[in-house]
């Protein structure tokens, strides 16, 4: 072999082992997990952005050692122009590769907003306008119902209590709308299970019970229980005498303090002065009162009170006299106290 070629031989050699090295420095760059805190971070791609915008703006937040290999990888692997705008969460031991990947399978970071049982809209309405991830605009009550194609449906109680997961960006609208449709789903499987002496005519009636249900007890004990004196006395032509119901109904007017005078005054919600149910529901219901409204305890107990005690209990009562004797002793229990 000529002297030529072994020098050209010699240094083809010394090329191909040079860039192998690089190659493998390269991909050991892209596979190593990127100088993110331990908190993580939170980074926005805006619609329409670069990729080498992307990897320059991690960059000059000393997220990403090295935003031009990055950038060259995703054009070799054909995805430069396949990433998706979106909200990203990056957390340690995230690699330059799986960032890439996350970027373009637009796998976004999802913000959790709760909605809480015993709420009313007014409640919903408000979280869902102080959110700073959600799109809260401008509809009205009527409106809302309008958007979610229930039109001319009170809005109260027609969302399901639960946390749900969203996009940064997400309008309200559309999170109301996924709320109503569990609730739809949840109170329509309850429904179809209800106890065959429920004297209820429809699902509706069920949700309005488990609104007031809601708001009388905290006690998973207590909701069946409630449900039953309900009931019983619905079918027996009695007046529900539900303290939350007149609350609602007494609107802003009410000062935290219920009254004689608050219990007389005759309103729609009033279940001391009308009977049947409230027109509506007067809370979002969980999913635990929904199932009470529909499969009550049984039993005699036509009354209850509240015991004082700090867990929220009630006494349950069979007889008027059983259950003027357990108001004394509510009413003894908070003297003492």
């Amino acid at each position: 072999m000529s002297k030529r070629l072994v020098i050209a031989a010699v240094t083809l050699g010394a090329g191909v082992a040079t860039l192998c090295a690089a190659s493998l420095v390269a991909w050991r760059s892209l596979n190593s997990p990127l100088p993110v805190p331990e908190s993580g971070v939170l980074f926005d791609v805006p619609a329409g952005t670069a990729l080498s915008m992307v990897t320059r703006r991690l960059s000059e937040r000393n997220l990403l050692p090295t935003p031009g290999l990055l950038t060259w990888y995703a054009r070799l692997r054909g995805d430069a122009i396949r990433i998706r705008a979106g909200e990203y969460e990056l957390t340690p031991g995230l690699t330059a590769v799986s960032l890439l990947d996350m970027l373009i399978e637009g796998d976004v970071y999802l913000h959790k907003f709760a909605i809480v049982e015993g709420w009313r809209f007014s409640d919903l309405m408000a979280a869902l306008r102080a959110h700073p991830t959600i799109e809260s605009g401008t509809l009205d009550d009527v409106e809302v119902m309008a958007a979610i194609e229930q039109p001319g449906v009170h809005p109260e109680g027609q969302f399901f209590p639960d946390t749900y997961s969203f996009p940064k960006g997400t309008e309200a609208i559309e999170l109301l709308g996924w709320a109503h449709d569990a609730l739809r789903l949840r109170l329509d499987e309850a429904w179809s299970r209800r106890s065959a002496d429920v004297g209820l005519d429809d699902a509706y009636e069920a949700l309005i019970l488990a609104s007031i249900i809601e708001k009388e007890t905290a006690l998973a004990s207590e909701r069946e229980l409630i449900s039953g004196v309900f009931h019983r006395r619905l079918q027996r032509g009695m007046r529900l005498q539900a303290d939350p119901a007149v609350i609602y109904g007494l609107g802003p007017d009410f000062d935290g303090n219920l009254t004689r005078r608050d219990l007389n005054r005759d309103t729609p919600y009033n279940t001391y002065t009308r009977r049947g149910l409230p027109p509506t529901p007067i809370a979002l219901a969980s999913g635990a009162a929904i199932e009470a409204a529909v499969v009550p305890a049984p039993g005699d107990d036509l009354y209850f009170v509240a015991t004082g005690q700090p867990d929220g209990s009630h006494y349950f009562s069979a007889t008027l006299e059983e259950h003027e004797s357990a108001v004394r002793r509510y009413l003894q229990t908070l003297r003492e106290r």
